[in-house]
């Protein structure tokens, strides 16, 4: 199997990636995968031709990805430029596997974290399981340290500086309780597989959707 040995920056790899897992679903043309990066994908939100093009170039290299080009009808005369149409290969299907297989601590870094977390339809249960308690030790351990210096700073804080302190503070709790319940889902999952681990409402949900099931009813009367 071709391969390419250039470094790559942890940005180009994510991108490369992120191109394997939306192709693995069917063959896609470059605006069309530009658009799900930007528009899915928080990272890339920003996402030029310049940088994707030479992601697509290096995966047609690596024999991960084809590349067809989509010719216009004879006797059709059009000054477009021709299409090219990306797909899959055999070795790019087995290459994405081994990379959602992969559950180490790059995996729990933010921008990482996002895109894994993207195309976790496609990766193991275990291997999901391990990446969102690693993400989530990984911001028990941020929240902790941000605690220790807000409380060393706290007093030679202005208003705005505490206020995105206590800010971020919050985003990070949200975050990990929402982990939290993920990870709850992850392990129901594996004892009683099937969508309806994740499908199930939580007490508060059915609480409140009985309750406001009740109030329609009493209005109604």
């Amino acid at each position: 199997m071709p391969k390419s040995d250039r470094p790559q920056s942890r940005r180009a790899a994510l991108l490369e990636f992120a191109v394997l897992g939306l192709l693995h679903d069917g063959p896609l043309h470059g605006y069309e995968l530009r658009k799900r990066l930007t528009t899915a994908l928080g990272i890339f939100r920003a996402l030029s031709y310049g940088s994707l093009y030479p992601a697509l170039k290096h995966l047609v290299d690596s024999g991960w990805i084809h590349e067809t080009t989509e010719t216009s009808p004879r006797g059709t005369a059009s000054s477009k430029r021709p299409r090219i149409t990306y797909e899959l290969t055999a070795d790019g299907k087995e290459h994405f596997q081994d990379l959602v297989a992969a559950s180490g601590p790059d995996a729990w870094d933010d921008d990482d974290f996002d895109v894994r977390f993207a195309f976790f339809s496609r990766t193991e249960a275990q291997v999901r399981l391990r990446i969102l308690e690693g993400r989530r030790s990984r911001l028990e351990e941020r929240l902790a340290n941000v605690r220790e210096a807000s409380q060393a700073r706290r007093e030679r804080m202005d208003s705005y500086t505490l206020a995105l302190q206590q800010h971020g503070e919050e985003r990070a709790e949200r975050e990990v309780r929402w982990l939290e319940e993920l990870i709850v889902a992850e392990r129901r999952a594996a004892l009683d597989p099937g969508p309806a681990a994740y499908d199930e409402p939580t007490p508060d949900s059915s609480t409140r959707s009985t309750t406001t099931e009740s109030t329609t009813t009493n209005n109604k009367e």
